[in-house]
């Protein structure tokens, strides 16, 4: 006891003195000392959550379906411990357990909602013992520093099966890599999925990472495409195909960056603690949220399976969700000297795509920064840039500034795809002062970033008073 109690008191010194010395938010730091001092202070602290708690791994969208659960709980009055500010590793899931326990040690707290890095999982489950995981994706992300998709979905199917008696997985049935994890497991997983094809693509992008069958090898059909390789599909030779999904999202609207509307069903659903089962449980639920793109379909369904596996009612989860505030760096609204900026993350091929589809066929956005930086927490490789569909921008783009420590090869990747952009700025304060010089009073741009590039914008923008410090939103 005099360990973890030592191990959270140092904890918690390094967070505070990191935000007072304004070197970071003591987001992971505080994780690594604590962990030195004890390094079971994770496990231990875990057990002192009253419920339990969930935990969400995918390679896009993490942040904001951590987000979506814990404002539903927060809003059915639990006390909720949660890694908000993204740091995803193990670190900073522990780092974030220790800002909530008190001086004696203990963590009085009722939920954990932690996401966690997909490499980290298999750490993740075994030291928190969550009661539910959820897998969003497998998309093709920071191959520097994790190798190719099989590699990471090996991790994920290796940690849900050491999921402790009583854990649920809920896995996304559209994207074919998370499927094949989950046919294999010791317990049947809950699967989620999108049944809209109005919303769908008929073709496959081009730099789609999954388009075979993992049974036999043989190209996958894809009936209809969602966001990236997620879809609806079948092996030709009839090995593999998408699961039936047990909830369900039909009837989507989409409204730019503004709103999405769906219809919920739901053919199957667990208890939290997988002692009942019950067919066709719940009516259809209406959800409407203040989130864009059809990707944020996917968050806010899972969010809404999660809700109800651990206990919340349907119709509370439709209620609250209206009144949903974005995660920092995601669709994140700012005013700057009279624009309307759009801060949005985009990290990979997947992401930028649908990051683009929505600002400039759904939005009808025309002003853009578009931001690239290749520090560790973005990746180093950024050859991935000649993966996304920038053609898009073509003919619709008026202001486009390419920024980032990187923005230069954007330059080059614009110049290709035939779109006029302004010379390429490195410097995040004078980028931003480029797009409002370019951009017209009254008008929104869209900011889209990778991870460490959206860091550097905002901490410009709180610089100027125009935005809080990430550990403050």
């Amino acid at each position: 006891m005099m360990r973890r109690t030592a191990a959270v008191l140092a904890g918690k010194a390094t967070g505070m003195l990191s935000r007072l010395s304004r070197r970071g938010g003591g987001t992971t730091l505080p994780g690594d000392v604590a962990r030195a001092i004890d390094p079971d202070v994770l496990r231990k602290l875990a057990r002192d959550l009253k419920f339990g708690s969930v935990v969400i791994t995918g390679t896009n969208g993490k942040t904001t379906t951590a987000r979506l659960i814990s404002w539903l709980l927060e809003g059915a009055g639990h006390r909720v411990v949660s890694n908000r500010a993204g740091a995803n590793l193990i670190f900073g899931a522990t780092a974030a357990a220790l800002e909530s326990a008190g001086a004696d040690g203990r963590l009085r707290a009722d939920w954990g909602v932690f996401e966690i890095d997909e490499a980290s999982l298999p750490k993740a489950v075994d030291e928190i013992q969550p009661k539910a995981v959820i897998v969003l994706n497998l998309f093709r992300d920071q191959l520097d520093r994790y190798g190719e998709l099989e590699s990471i979905a090996k991790r994920i199917e290796s940690a849900l099966e050491r999921l402790p008696a009583g854990s649920r997985a809920l896995l996304n049935a559209d994207d074919p890599r998370v499927a094949e994890i989950g046919l294999d497991l010791p317990a049947p997983p809950l699967w989620l999925g999108i049944e809209d094809t109005s919303v769908a693509e008929r073709d496959l992008p081009h730099a789609a990472d999954a388009r075979t069958c993992p049974r036999c090898g043989a190209s996958l059909i894809f009936d209809a495409v969602y966001v990236g390789h997620d879809g609806v599909y079948r092996c030709p030779n009839k090995d593999f195909t998408r699961p039936a999904a047990d909830i369900t999202a039909t009837n989507i609207q989409l409204d730019g960056f503004d709103n999405i509307a769906m219809t919920v069903g739901m053919r199957r659903a667990y208890s939290a603690d997988r002692a009942t089962e019950t067919q066709a449980v719940k009516p259809d639920q209406r959800l409407e949220l203040p989130l864009g793109g059809l990707y944020n379909c996917y968050n806010a369904l899972a969010a809404y399976a999660a809700g109800v596996t651990i206990g919340l009612e349907p119709q509370y989860i439709a209620e609250r969700l209206k009144n949903f505030r974005a995660a920092f760096g995601r669709q994140e609204r700012m005013e700057f000297r009279g624009r309307h900026l759009n801060l949005v993350l985009s990290k990979n091929p997947a992401g930028f795509n649908e990051t683009l589809r929505t600002a400039v066929d759904l939005a009808k956005g025309n002003s853009f920064l578009i931001a690239l930086n290749d520090r560790k927490a973005d990746g180093t490789d950024v050859s991935w840039i000649w993966d996304v569909d920038f053609e898009r921008l073509k003919g619709k783009a008026t202001v486009l500034v390419p920024a980032g420590s990187r923005a230069h090869d954007l330059a080059v990747r614009f110049k290709y795809a035939g779109i006029d952009a302004a010379p390429p700025e490195p410097d995040p304060g004078r980028a931003l002062d480029a797009l409002v010089k370019a951009t017209p009073e009254g008008e929104t741009a869209h900011l889209l970033t990778t991870y460490t590039a959206m860091l550097d914008l905002r901490a410009e923008l709180v610089r100027r008073g125009w935005a809080k410090p990430y550990w403050e939103t």
